[in-house]
């Protein structure tokens, strides 16, 4: 295996664990927290927002991102316009997607329902933040099979 091939191999698993952090919590912890009563729930996803900020997540998400930036190069250099095509893709629907979305929706939700007592709020939270969530989910899967794909080229 070649170190592109490395390279474009560990973004897809990366894209592909980042995409399945995110699935969970769409398919079922969402939903979990969102069945408890306002207060508590808001209260849960506030200790889940702090728990998040660990090594194990945030080297899978923005060391994801890196390796992408490292595949966005590739795909420049290909003389194949099938593999560009898909590396590009990977890596902009990634960026663009994962890791956009979570800077630019997910995080300021989360710091706004950090900032946030009063459980009025809870269940608008949920709902945007679930919508917000589902596009970095998708993002991701579709960096993983982007990514995959051209691997196969």
């Amino acid at each position: 295996m070649t170190g592109e091939s490395v390279l474009v191999a560990a973004t897809a698993i990366g894209s592909a664990t980042v995409g399945g952090v995110f699935f969970a919590f769409d398919a079922f912890v969402l939903h979990g927290l969102a069945a408890l009563p306002a207060g508590r729930g808001a209260e849960a996803m506030r200790s889940v927002n702090v728990s998040a900020v660990r090594p194990g997540l945030m080297i899978a998400l923005f060391g994801t991102a890196a390796l992408s930036a490292g595949v966005v190069v590739l795909a420049a250099r290909s003389d194949d316009g099938v593999r560009a095509a898909l590396l590009a893709g990977g890596a902009g629907a990634y960026l663009l997607g994962t890791v956009g979305t979570t800077i630019v929706r997910d995080v300021p939700l989360n710091d706004a329902l950090g900032a946030q007592r009063d459980a009025s709020v809870w269940a608008d939270y949920v709902s945007r933040w679930g919508r917000a969530n589902r596009v970095r989910t998708v993002a991701a899967l579709v960096a993983a099979t982007a990514l995959t794909a051209a691997l196969g080229r």
